[in-house]
C-alpha cells in the first residue's frame, strides 16, 4: 500500500524493472565520477589552504573581549580576499569568536576533505605579529612593587618640600 499509494504516486520510487535498474546504475556511475572530481578539486585547494593564517583586525576592550564577534561570514570573506574560494557554509564554528588571539578553525571542503585555518584576531597589525610570536597581548604590564614604593616616596618627599616653602 505505502509503496504503490505514496512512493510510486509521488515519483519517490520506481518499480525494479530491468530498464529502471540500468538507468539507476548509469546515474550511480555518473554521481560517483562527479564525486571523485569534486574530491580531487577539494584536495588541490586543501594543499594550499591547510595551515593558512588569516589576520583580522577588530576593536576590543583591554581584557581582550571583542566589541562584536567574528562569524563564518567574516572568515569566508577574509579567505576570499586571500584568493581562496570558500563558502561560509564550509567553515565550522560552534559559536562566533569573541576574543582576541589565535583560533584554529576547521574548513570542510568536501565530506572527505577537511583542513584547519588559523584566524589571528588582533587590534592592530603590530599586535597580530606579537600574537604570532606567542606574546599575550591582553596581559597588563607587570610592575615592580619596590619601584612603586620609591616613586610614591619621591612624590611624598617632593610634596613635603613644596609645603616647606
Amino acid at each position: 500500500g505505502y509503496g504503490r499509494n505514496y512512493l510510486l504516486a509521488r515519483g519517490k520510487a520506481l518499480r525494479a524493472t530491468e530498464e529502471n535498474k540500468k538507468r539507476f546504475e548509469n546515474q550511480r556511475v555518473e554521481l560517483e565520477t562527479r564525486n571523485l572530481e569534486l574530491k580531487h578539486e577539494a584536495d588541490t585547494v586543501a594543499e594550499s589552504l591547510d595551515g593558512h593564517s588569516v589576520v583580522m583586525l577588530r576593536q576590543s576592550g583591554e581584557s581582550g573581549v571583542l566589541y562584536g564577534s567574528v562569524s563564518t561570514r567574516d572568515i569566508a570573506e577574509a579567505l576570499k580576499s586571500d584568493g581562496f574560494s570558500v563558502d561560509r557554509g564550509q567553515i565550522t564554528l560552534n559559536t562566533p569568536i569573541k576574543t582576541l588571539g589565535l583560533h584554529s578553525v576547521p574548513v570542510v571542503l568536501h565530506p572527505e576533505v577537511s583542513v584547519t585555518v588559523t584566524v589571528n584576531i588582533a587590534r592592530s597589525a603590530e599586535e597580530a605579529e606579537r600574537q604570532v610570536r606567542g606574546e599575550d597581548v591582553t596581559a597588563r604590564e607587570a610592575f615592580d612593587l619596590d619601584d612603586l614604593g620609591l616613586e610614591v616616596g619621591a612624590a611624598l618627599a617632593e610634596a613635603g618640600e613644596d609645603d616647606d616653602r
